[in-house]
Parts: C-alpha cells; structure tokens; sequence
C-alpha cells in the first residue's frame, strides 16, 4: 500500500521551510493533490545530571496557545553537524555548555504533513557558561526530575510529542523499570 509521488512543485519557500504541492498516485490508481512541507533538520538537546533531573525550558508556543515543557532545540544550519547544532542550541537556551553529547533519538514529528527530522542528544554533564544568549525563547530554565515525567506528560505539560517521546526514553534509561523511580 505505497503513494507513489509523481511530481512535486514549490509553492511557497523561505530559510526555514518549503512548501510543496505534489501529484500523487493511490495505490488503487486514484491520484490526488498533496501539501507538504520541507523543513531543515532540527537539533534538541539536554543535561541529566547526577541527581537524574533533566535540564528543560519552560515555555509559551503561540501557534497554539499553549505552555509546555521542551528540550532546547533549533534549526541545524547548512553544513553544521547534528550534535554541535544541539550543542550550540542548548547553550544559547539555557546557557549550559554540555559535556560530551550522544544521539538519543530522530524522530518525524509529523510525518504526513512535512519532512522534517529532529535529532535528540543528550550529555550526563555540562558547566554553567553564562545568561542565556536566547532567554526571550522561555520563560524559564529548570532541573526537572525525571521520575515526574511521566506525570507531567500525562497531564499536558509536555505537548510537543516528540520531546514527551524523549522524555520517556531518558526517563526509562536513567531511571529503568523501577517502581518506586
């Protein structure tokens, strides 16, 4: 049961993403017309510390009026690799420079709507290096422990799915199976 897509023309383009209109078969022969859109890679990136909270960002999306809890994260910029783009992001969120990062996680936020991929590391240290460059972006910048995240998405507090997705992972890395975690 594959689309198979024909033709693919622009709509609409700026830095941050493309708009396509594409010409796409149906497995059953029918064809119709698609939107999608084409984004650049996204970069997230945390801290968990000694003490298993996660270092997240507190903050207000007006697109769709809501407040959350979110990792840093950005657009990767052309020819920056994946791992210092979310380096870069988490120190211009929150001001910590993280220790050594590594790959927890691509997702597709949204895959039948837009290309876009975001690419989840995560550092078991960091240092302090400053305000943050970008505090406009939260509202603040706290320790969560992750024993509460799976509370915190089951009440909403976490809305964007792919960082309740990481959440969890790290929480189930970190914290395992047990119970009383």
């Amino acid at each position: 049961m594959q689309w198979v897509k024909l033709s693919e023309q622009p709509v609409y383009g700026n830095r941050w993403f493309d708009v396509n209109l594409t010409d796409v078969r149906l497995p059953d022969g029918r064809r119709l017309d698609h939107y999608l859109i084409r984004m650049r890679p996204v970069a997230v990136a945390t801290i968990v510390n000694e003490a298993d909270e996660a270092l997240l960002l507190w903050r207000h999306r007006f697109i769709t009026d809501s407040w959350g809890w979110e990792l840093a994260a950005g657009v990767v910029e052309d020819g920056e690799d994946l791992a210092a783009a979310a380096a870069r992001e988490l120190e211009e969120e929150t001001g910590w420079r993280p220790g050594p990062l590594r790959h927890l996680m691509s997702v597709e936020p949204s895959n039948g709507l837009t290309d876009a991929r975001h690419h989840v590391y995560w550092a078991d240290r960091g240092e302090f290096a400053g305000h943050p460059v970008d505090d406009f972006e939260s509202e603040r910048r706290e320790w969560v422990p992750l024993k509460v995240v799976p509370d915190l998405i089951a009440r909403g507090e976490v809305p964007a799915s792919g960082m309740a997705a990481a959440l969890l992972l790290l929480h189930h890395l970190r914290l395992g199976h047990d119970p009383a975690a």
